[in-house]
């Protein structure tokens, strides 16, 4: 870990070593600002003491990041454009990190402050589109360009289906458990459970399904909003670093093998296709990579010399490390294009569904190398996000136990909500999407309550709603602003 500050100039290091502690700092705000939606309902319900709830939730939290992957940290990665991503220089990149930080930290701390269930995921999101946005402002390019769009649909419709479908989930789990079993004891409020049964718990059987619940959320929790700490400290590392992190320089010969086969397949697959890809790719061209511009820009006319460069950059290659600086920055901006246009011609409609599914094959191949990360930085966020759970959990849990509904929850409300949260963030984590579980739980609680015809509080589902419509466009305006003032005092 610590041969990253070896060779950097004192400015460097110290920015690099404060970017990480910026990114830290939003894992820790992130912990103890999500993870309380995650133990809120087995708190109130009183199935879990507060402080084992937290600590254990920490844990789970914990090994979520640890054994949640990538997936979804490159898709939060990947919202910049390619060309940003190859071409960011050191004074760029540091203005980039900090701007999204510095916006995303300051609108969770205040939503957090006043007890708003606000998210996390949409703030970090809106920071980065911001960036991306100011960036094509400042350098002249389309705003079209600013953004990967397509990434950015893709998880626009995440966050905005999955709180409809965790209301309406959670409403139907809620129904069906008041049809099966209409006089269980699991409909009554934790007050109703004291007052009338002269007990303090849940009945075991509930509560044993809303601890493993809870249990379930911050685990996938953990998974999900974990992988955005690490999408940041990679943004970090290659914004700042390049030449130590463009590349995983601990590929082992193997991985470096496929690489090299998956680009030699690559040219194979776009030459069996030619009858419908050769216009878009202009196969009939014989380019060479003296074509390949010196600004460096994806091109899909341009694929098939990428490809020549990168076979040439990689021939005989068995370590990354045996590859200077400057080849390993020319080899990831290779892969990075070749995989880009790769993900455009997988919509080709002259494919079929065989060719897609090759094509997807050999992406994984071409990125096996550039979509990792250390596991000093996987273990750092896993404990930040594990730390900053056990924090500060009392605001939110108040929230969601009493003022989304006019009257307190139920136990079997607090099973329908957590089940739906859990289930819902384990599928986006395996499409490799984020979601917020601030949105997923609060709108499945909501859910619970108007299914159990119980009204809402108007002015909580209000503020809930306002955060909701507001994180991302002031998100975006903070980064961009500190984007533009960054770049503009150190004249990057």
């Amino acid at each position: 870990m610590f041969d990253l500050f070896s060779g950097l100039d004192l400015w460097v290091g110290l920015s690099l070593v404060l970017a990480l502690a910026f990114v830290l700092a939003f894992e820790f705000i992130n912990g103890f600002h999500d993870t309380a939606n995650a133990v809120a309902t087995v708190i109130y319900t009183k199935a879990m003491p507060p402080h084992l709830a937290v600590i254990l939730s920490g844990i789970f939290n914990f090994l979520g990041v640890l054994l949640g992957g990538v997936g979804v940290a490159y898709a939060i990665v990947h919202l910049l454009p390619v060309e940003m991503l190859i071409n960011v220089d050191t004074g760029r990149g540091l203005a980039m990190v900090f701007a999204m930080l510095a916006a995303a930290i300051a609108w969770n701390l205040g939503t957090w402050y006043f007890g708003i269930p606000a998210s996390s995921s949409h703030t970090l999101i809106g920071a980065i589109l911001g960036v991306g946005l100011a960036n094509a402002a400042m350098s002249d390019l389309p705003m079209g360009d600013g953004v990967n769009w397509g990434k950015a649909i893709d998880i626009g419709m995440s966050l905005l289906v999955s709180p409809v479908a965790g209301f309406l989930v959670a409403a139907g789990v809620l129904l069906l458990l008041k049809r099966f079993f209409p006089l269980s004891k699991m409909h009554k409020t934790p007050e109703e459970r004291r007052a009338l049964d002269a007990k303090k718990h849940p009945p075991f059987w509930n509560r044993l399904v809303l601890v493993l619940s809870a249990m379930g959320v911050s685990f996938v929790h953990g998974s999900n909003d974990g992988q955005k700490g690490i999408g940041l400290i990679m943004l970090v590392l290659i914004g700042i670093v390049p030449a130590k992190f463009v590349l995983d320089v601990n590929a082992t010969p193997y991985q470096i093998d496929r690489t090299r086969d998956a680009a030699s397949h690559l040219s194979a697959f776009y030459e069996r296709n030619a009858d419908s890809l050769g216009d878009y790719l202009a196969l009939s061209r014989n380019g060479t990579r003296e074509d390949l511009p010196a600004s460096f820009r994806c091109d899909p006319e341009l694929t098939l010399p990428t490809i020549d460069a990168l076979r040439a950059e990689l021939a005989g290659v068995h370590h990354y490390k045996d590859l200077s600086p400057t080849e390993r920055i020319s080899v990831r901006r290779f892969l990075l294009c070749l995989d880009d246009t790769a993900k455009r011609v997988q919509a080709h409609p002259g494919l079929d569904v065989r060719e897609r599914t090759d094509l997807q094959r050999l992406r994984s191949d071409l990125t096996a190398t550039t979509e990792y990360a250390p596991l000093w930085v996987i273990v750092a966020v896993a404990l930040a996000l594990g730390i900053g759970t056990m924090v500060g959990w009392r605001r939110v849990v108040l929230t969601v136990g009493e003022k989304i509904g006019k009257q307190g929850m139920t136990y079997a409300q607090g099973m329908s909500a957590q089940l739906t949260a859990m289930g819902a963030i384990g599928m986006a984590n395996v499409f490799s999407l984020p979601v917020s579980t601030t949105h997923v739980l609060s709108s499945g609680v909501a859910g619970t309550m108007v299914a159990n015809r119980v009204g809402l509080h108007g002015s909580t589902v209000r503020n809930i709603l306002l955060a909701w419509i507001f994180t991302l466009p002031t998100s975006m305006m903070l980064a961009a602003g500190l984007y533009w003032l960054g770049v503009t005092l150190t004249g990057a």
